[in-house]
């Protein structure tokens, strides 16, 4: 399975974007819902009935039509479509917000399982050092020139790799099944992995961090969710301001009715209603109160989202920093390690050097190994992680980084 592969079937299987999906639908209606104040409302009414009219029973049937139209409210209605249309414009943003951060928590999974897979062949190639080690010792002890303390000591260094070795094998597992949930499989399910192209560090990783919070403030759908539940509010607030004032509808009806043995009545009106509205119990008054205090609420909540775009950019960032660096001192540790190791190991074999002198270089050897790979993973994820951060986070990004690019 490929990082694309898993963030196809993340973002297809995962409940998350669904919901969202289905929440922005729903505002979408509310918009529709709003212009509809802008249409006429009409209705038919049609009835059948007998009734006693000077001591006779007669038939009655009925119908009636009547055209009921807002003319002018003072702004009443465009305010209310404008807060429509902000919210709808929020849930847009939230459900981007959501798939950004499925496509994060999916790729760190992804990158967890991949860095996981390293170090449990990190730690197979340690288990099978230490047993060469241990088989060396036994050989020397048998022939007399080792010291049953060596043979002791090797046979505990080789345990204790068998023993990380289960244990990378075990979180392996874990993170498999962690990622299988993210994409809609079931945990247990196997799961193989394609190899990633491991890109290198670009040699000079330096940015500008307040452009980098200008383009995150422009871009993050979170925040630009807030803005516009921020001007959803002030819309509100016209709203509730614009109870207070006349309104104008014209209205129409014409109806039509007839009574056995009397013949057919017919009757129609049109006429403009002004209606005016005096005394509500000051109910009106508080309305607009509450609609003024969730724009302070909700300026508030912009303002602090604003506060925590600049701080995730500038985490995101540092965290990126020190992994490029930490990266690029893990491959320089792993190579002296590994050159460490053979020279122990030539000189062990060679009886001029000391069983503790390999053990520790194989020690230094499985910890650089593990340094690395986690360094690498690291690096991967802060790179995915700065790019959600500024609201950068897409499936052509993603693509980039499979095929191991610097974006």
């Amino acid at each position: 399975m490929t990082l694309a592969a898993a963030i196809d079937g993340a973002l297809c299987a995962n409940p998350q974007t669904r919901l969202a999906w289905a929440n922005a639908r729903a505002q979408a209606a509310q918009v529709g819902v709003a212009q509809a104040a802008y249409l006429p409302s009409l209705s038919a009414t049609a009835g059948t009935g007998r009734a006693r009219l000077a001591d006779v029973d007669r038939d009655q049937r009925s119908v009636a039509a009547s055209l009921s139209w807002l003319v002018f409210d003072f702004g009443g209605r465009a305010a209310t479509l404008e807060n429509a249309r902000q919210l709808l414009a929020a849930a847009n943003a939230t459900q981007d917000a959501t798939v950004q951060s499925l496509l994060l928590a999916t790729t760190q999974a992804y990158y967890q399982a991949q860095a996981l897979e390293a170090a449990l062949a990190a730690a197979v190639a340690s288990e099978r050092a230490a047993e060469t080690s241990f088989r060396a010792a036994e050989a020397r002890y048998r022939a007399g020139s080792a010291a049953p303390a060596d043979r002791l000591q090797a046979r505990t260094a080789w345990s204790q790799a068998q023993l990380n070795r289960i244990a990378a094998d075990g979180s392996l597992k874990t993170a498999q099944g962690a990622l299988n949930a993210l994409i809609g499989r079931d945990a247990q399910r196997p799961l193989a992995l394609a190899t990633l192209t491991q890109g290198e560090p670009a040699a000079n990783f330096e940015q500008n961090v307040d452009a980098l919070v200008d383009t995150a403030r422009r871009r993050r759908p979170d925040f630009q969710a807030a803005l516009a539940q921020a001007q959803a509010a002030r819309a509100s607030v016209d709203a509730a301001r614009a109870a207070h004032l006349p309104s104008l509808s014209l209205g129409m009806t014409a109806s039509d009715a007839h009574t056995a043995g009397l013949g057919d009545t017919r009757s129609g009106s049109v006429g403009l209603t002004l209606n005016v509205p005096l005394f509500t119990g000051f109910a009106t008054h508080y309305r607009v109160r509450a609609a003024e205090a969730q724009v302070e609420a909700r300026a508030a909540t912009a303002e602090s989202l604003r506060l925590q775009v600049a701080q995730d950019v500038w985490n995101a960032y540092q965290a990126l920093t020190t992994a490029t660096q930490t990266t690029r001192s893990s491959a320089d540790l792993l190579a002296s390690a590994e050159a460490a190791d053979q020279v122990a190991r030539g000189r062990y074999e060679a009886g001029v050097g000391s069983l503790l002198d390999l053990l520790n270089a194989q020690s230094a050897l499985a910890s650089a190994r593990q340094q690395r790979v986690q360094a690498l993973f690291n690096w991967n994820v802060a790179r995915v992680a700065l790019a959600q951060a500024m609201g950068a986070l897409d499936v052509g990004l993603i693509e980039t980084l499979q095929e191991g690019k610097t974006p």
